[in-house]
């Protein structure tokens, strides 16, 4: 009889023992946690260089970086410079001049495990200082019989501003180790744009094309790089 006790002790201590032995197992599984990097993001976008290589009437740069604050939040900044030839039906103007945007992204993206990707919308003050050619221009008679003779003197209004807020839409995915392609589209509101003397500013850097009602669009195709400072 206290055999047959002491077996069924033993059985049962065993099978308690599996099973803390199983529940430390699952509970160090569990515990498994996946880190990324936080730290400065540098990056180029290319669409520009593109550009000036196919279109003549157009040359730029712009560099791309952010820093990431929280899990969702990156504080995001570009500076760059811009040239373009803007031709209508009167007016043949230049615009060149450097550019800032300042402002955040918040990641929208759940990303699994290890995973380091975005999906965000961001918001910019953009700023700019830039000087405006205008190279010829063909004066407004105001009488459709009549049409005055092209002037091509060219002159030149300096220091011209621009001040805009936008909204910006965009992805990016790491292809490789810190390394990321980016796309992003933007929406852009001017608040102040300078306009020289009797006409207007048909394109101001940073903010491309302004329109009548002073909206413009914006796009961008980059790739960074980042450096990580520590991982959380």
């Amino acid at each position: 009889m206290y055999k047959y006790f002491i077996s069924i002790l033993l059985i049962i201590i065993s099978i308690d023992g599996f099973s803390q032995e199983k529940e430390k197992t699952e509970v160090k599984k569990d515990s498994v946690t996946y880190k990324t990097g936080y730290g400065i993001r540098v990056g180029l976008d290319i669409s520009k260089p593109i550009k000036s290589i196919l279109d003549d009437s157009y040359s730029g740069f712009e560099i791309t970086g952010d820093y990431r604050i929280t899990k969702n939040w990156y504080a995001a900044a570009e500076l760059g410079y811009e040239e373009e030839n803007t031709i209508e039906d009167f007016t043949n103007s230049t615009a060149k001049g450097s550019y800032i945007r300042l402002g955040a992204n918040y990641n929208a993206y759940e990303n699994w495990l290890d995973m380091n990707n975005e999906i965000f919308v961001g918001f910019r003050y953009g700023f700019s200082i830039f000087d405006n050619t205008v190279n010829s221009y063909t004066p407004n008679t105001g009488n459709t019989y009549f049409i005055a003779n092209q002037i091509d003197t060219p002159f030149t209004d300096t220091g011209l501003t621009a001040h805009w807020a936008e909204l910006q839409l965009g992805l990016k995915a790491e292809t490789l180790k810190n390394l990321f392609i980016g796309l992003s589209f933007s929406y852009k509101v001017g608040i102040s744009i300078d306009d020289p003397e009797n006409f207007k500013t048909l394109f101001a850097p940073g903010f491309n094309r302004v329109y009548a009602n002073n909206v413009g669009f914006g796009f961008n195709y980059t790739i960074s790089y980042l450096i990580p400072f520590v991982n959380k």
